[in-house]
């Protein structure tokens, strides 16, 4: 793609000491001072067709590593699809408080609308996971956000909201992703409180969805900005958008994608039903409600939930109890979950298959949670944090990180045996990096014993030290 480049004399931003400030079109730029008093940046995508003649929607992108960068490529393809321009701060972090990055996010809010000129109704947030939950949350604390794209993200606190709130919600999710029940309460919720939102599904678990979800977000926000009279009605965008749409729709259909195609139904009639005749809608949605087929499908899916919401609550009463007694005796009762959890993944019913994959997803979640809990203690309770790394060789044994751990701490109190087991289990499970296992940290005494030189010749041919038989 071309590149295009505007100079900007930025005087009124910048103060007494204007500059000229170089911003590329077509392109994610990275690092842009906030301002000169603070060691804050973010990074900005201007789509190609910009220009300073007009206002410009605008969506911040948050990701709580602040990789704002990365995150904007995932949005890329859409903004310059769409015509809006992105950002996203760089100095967010997980490890800071809510209130400190709100103010990193509004400082950055400031800078990008006097630096642009940004349609004063048209400014959004989105993020995916932990940067979608922070999304969320924007317009609870930032005046103007007029909607919000989350992907893969637990809503943080539900019982904050009431019907006051005004932004149009978009919630993105994979049917396996273990935040879909979650998903599916915020809209329940949204929709009790009258809070405009729209639900868009996908086969797949927790990961970042294709670009035309996020195309898909932002014609709904532009829709809506006209319904709202907030821009001017553009017949042609209109039905240009609204004809792509029911192809959408036909392909979900006749791949039988029955459910998906429910969601994203839904979404259409509630943006195209002020703006345009959608009798075609509602006759789609008739068939649709008739079929055998999307009836089972929505049963299963009800009975699917129903036991994922039990076996949740075991699972997190059980974890909790194991971490308190220090049980490492129920690692066996994790294993079984492991097998039940196949046995759902195997099942000839669509539902039961994603119902397992967003189990295990839950479960490797919790243990996770409850790592970086122990972790952020001042005194770390080592025996609690190892039972949680052999949870984590049974829930994910192709993690290696965590057979790693074991060694090391079990090697650092002398405790040889369980060393020698969990370096026989991580090789077992392919691991081939030698000389990081012999500069693992605390296994001095446990790296220069025949059995441990044993273990590794079994599996990686030649140790680093001579295994002598007697």
């Amino acid at each position: 793609m071309r590149k295009f480049t505007i100079l900007l004399l930025l005087g009124a931003v910048l103060g007494a000491n204007a500059q000229e400030f170089a911003l590329k079109k077509g392109v994610v730029m990275d690092s842009i001072s906030v301002k000169d008093s603070i060691s804050e940046s973010f990074s900005l995508f201007l789509p190609t067709t910009f220009n300073v003649d007009k206002n410009w929607p605008v969506l911040f992108v948050f990701d709580m590593e602040g990789r704002g960068k990365q995150a904007l490529g995932m949005f890329r393809e859409a903004a310059e699809d769409q015509g809006y321009i992105l950002a996203s701060p760089n100095n967010l972090s997980d490890t800071l408080s809510t209130s400190q990055n709100i103010m990193i996010a509004g400082r950055v809010f400031n800078a990008v609308v006097k630096l642009l000129p940004i349609h004063k109704n048209r400014t959004y947030a989105g993020g995916f996971s932990e940067g979608g939950q922070f999304a969320s949350m924007v317009p609870l604390f930032i005046r103007g956000v007029s909607g919000v794209v989350a992907s893969g993200a637990i809503f943080p606190n539900l019982e904050v909201m009431d019907g006051n709130q005004s932004f149009y919600f978009i919630g993105i999710i994979g049917r396996e992703d273990f935040a879909y029940e979650n998903m599916l309460a915020t809209k329940a919720r949204f929709d009790k409180l009258k809070i405009p939102n729209n639900l868009m599904t996908f086969d797949g678990g927790h990961k970042w969805p294709e670009s035309k979800y996020f195309k898909n977000a932002m014609e709904r926000w532009t829709l809506s900005a006209m319904a709202k009279g907030h821009i001017d009605k553009d017949s042609l965008y209109i039905n240009n958008t609204y004809k792509k749409n029911l192809s959408e729709l036909g392909s979900l259909i006749n791949s039988y994608k029955l459910l998906e195609a429910d969601d994203f139904l839904e979404g259409m009639q509630d943006v195209f039903g002020s703006l345009r005749e959608t009798d075609t809608l509602k006759t789609i949605k008739k068939r649709i409600k008739k079929d055998k087929g999307f009836k089972a499908m929505r049963r299963h899916e009800s009975n699917a939930m129903l036991k994922e919401s039990f076996l949740k609550d075991d699972y997190i009463y059980y974890l909790g109890e194991d971490i308190a007694t220090y049980n490492y005796k129920n690692i066996g009762w994790w294993i079984y979950q492991m097998e039940e959890l196949k046995k759902y993944e195997n099942s000839k019913i669509l539902a039961e298959q994603q119902m397992g994959k967003r189990l295990l997803g839950f479960i490797n979640a919790l243990i996770e949670d409850n790592i970086d809990i122990l972790e952020a203690d001042q005194e770390i309770d080592y025996d609690a944090l190892s039972l949680l790394w052999m949870l984590k060789t049974v829930t994910q044994p192709m993690e290696y990180s965590y057979y790693l751990k074991i060694i090391s701490n079990s090697a650092r109190i002398e405790d040889f045996g369980t060393s020698l087991f969990y370096l026989e289990e991580l090789l077992k499970n392919g691991y081939t990096d030698k000389t990081k296992l012999y500069q693992l940290d605390d296994t001095g005494l446990l790296r220069i014993t025949p059995e441990f030189n044993q273990v590794v010749e079994k599996y990686l041919k030649k140790a680093r030290y001579e295994v002598i038989e007697e």
